[in-house]
């Protein structure tokens, strides 16, 4: 990375926040506080994905719309804990959901650009509000409607391989793609929605690991980590 990103908005998947006790673990949220907590001097918008709870897309006995409904509803329980957390860490944090609900705000690109301004965590939830899109489009969208100069994936990988690593291969780890190279090798990292977005807003993504310590924190700070995309 040439510069360190002034703003910079962050996917989390559901699964960050799953632990062995249950779907939302006290321990992993704490820890993605104290992560996201350290970053004083960048602005942070996050979305926060709901498959800890319930991924809408793969459930086998619910309406696909019911069921990403109560994904998107998912992400909120989500976005509310880790709001929770990292006050209690000293950092405000705001909460805006795309699905109305009275513990949340909704969204609106100009409140939080403003909160974003002044140094206020801005967490989405809630997903785009529609069936059929995924969190990772959402967070291209948030990305874009706040003028975000990176969007940055956490995952539990170290980012884009030539091929699945479960495949019980030998993949290898790709440190650059262009947008159009992703979109050409239909890699399942990041959803191909979302990348055609950052392309169109000229947006960089970067997909990294999350759990490795100092991660985040090299990101924010200018430094390559997983993949770049651009």
């Amino acid at each position: 990375m040439a510069a360190a990103p002034r703003r910079l908005l962050l996917k989390l998947s559901g699964e960050a926040f799953q632990g062995e006790a249950g779907s939302l673990s006290a321990e992993f949220v704490s820890k993605i506080a104290r992560d996201v907590a350290s970053l004083t001097h960048t602005e942070l918008g996050i979305v926060v994905g709901g498959g800890n709870i319930l991924r809408g897309g793969r459930s086998p006995w619910l309406d696909r719309v019911e069921a990403d409904t109560l994904g998107m509803l998912s992400t909120v329980l989500n976005g509310l804990a880790l709001r929770a957390v990292l006050e209690a860490a000293g950092r405000e944090a705001i909460v805006q959901s795309a699905l109305a609900t009275e513990l949340t705000d909704p969204v609106s690109a100009r409140t939080a650009r403003a909160a974003l301004a002044k140094g206020v965590i801005v967490i989405f939830a809630g997903g785009t509000g529609n069936p059929f899109v995924t969190t990772d489009t959402a967070a291209a969208i948030r990305a874009a409607s706040i003028r975000a100069d990176l969007l940055a994936k956490g995952s539990n990988v170290a980012g884009v391989f030539s091929e699945d690593p479960r495949a019980g291969r030998a993949p290898k780890l790709l440190p650059r793609l262009t947008y159009d190279e992703y979109l050409a090798g239909r890699y399942g990292v990041m959803d191909l929605a979302a990348v055609e977005i950052c392309r169109g807003e000229k947006i960089p993504i970067v997909v990294f690991d999350h759990t490795k310590p100092g991660a985040l924190a090299a990101l924010a700070s200018g430094k390559r980590v997983g993949t770049l995309i651009s």
